[in-house]
């Protein structure tokens, strides 16, 4: 185990926005091993901050499903793939099409554009932050989307993902995250999770063999597949939990933190 790959939301954060002190423990525990630590995420940069306040996070995170990769503590961009607009607008109108009542968003490396109903509560702190506005209005040519989602209010997100998936390929790579939301998340063909991570743990002159990934969603599936010691929790998308070799225990048992425990004792590491 010299690399810790971790998903964030219902992996190790709560709905509650907390990561459990057990946790928090263990992840602490991997650095002082001289553990790799690397979290990868559908978050954008901006909503990193559980990260930075209750770990102690310092180091890279693959954001946007591996779409960006951001250093947290210079707070700068290292490297992005992103959408070209006309991609965009082409998988808006062909989603469209297929269901007339979605709604859409796009994540850029410098905002977030919303469709007027993209979120439900007018309170929300989206809203007031970002004005909705149809995306050929706002977007321009220049702006780099990491990140297209679209929306619909019926029907689940795995019948979602299976009606469009097929459909846009061509120009857009498309997964999910939300356990009941029926919400896609777009991003440059050939890109995910496991592609990033491959890139970033060959920097670090590390094989697949020594890495520990932990995720739940299907946009954890090819992160699972590719680590050479893959957990899905045991709470998580029964997609995700077929794609991986091993399963953590339960979110609300501290699964990773049971698992980290269990091989950093192996490896004779103490805790404190």
């Amino acid at each position: 185990m010299r690399l810790v790959a971790s998903d964030i939301d219902g992996t190790i954060l709560g709905h509650d926005g907390k990561i459990s002190p057990r946790t928090v423990r263990a992840f602490h525990a991997c650095r002082d091993a001289g553990v790799e630590l690397v979290f990868v995420t559908g978050r954008p940069p901006r909503w990193l901050h559980p990260l930075e306040e209750q770990l102690d996070h310092t180091g890279r995170v693959i954001c946007s499903n591996g779409a960006v990769v951001w250093d947290l503590e210079a707070g700068r961009l290292v490297s992005a793939r992103t959408l070209a607009l006309d991609a965009v607008l082409e998988a808006r109108r062909i989603i469209k099409k297929l269901r007339p009542a979605a709604l859409f968003a796009a994540e850029t490396l410098t905002r977030f554009h919303l469709e007027p109903g993209f979120i439900e509560n007018e309170s929300s702190e989206l809203l007031a932050e970002f004005t909705p506005a149809p995306l050929a209005e706002t977007l321009a040519g220049d702006d780099a989307v990491v990140k297209f989602l679209a929306i619909v209010r019926d029907g689940t997100p795995d019948e979602f993902l299976a009606e469009v998936g097929p459909a846009v390929e061509h120009l857009a790579a498309a997964t999910h995250s939300s356990p009941g939301v029926a919400m896609l998340e777009l991003c440059v063909p050939g890109v995910n999770k496991a592609v990033t991570l491959a890139e970033y743990a060959a920097g670090l002159g590390i094989d697949a063999a020594d890495v520990v990934a932990f995720g739940d969603m299907p946009n954890d599936i090819e992160m699972l597949r590719w680590a050479g010691h893959g957990y899905a929790m045991a709470s998580g998308h029964p997609d995700a939990i077929r794609a991986a070799d091993r399963q953590a225990p339960h979110f609300d048992d501290d699964g990773v933190a049971q698992v980290l425990e269990a091989r950093l004792a192996a490896l004779g590491a103490q805790f404190s």
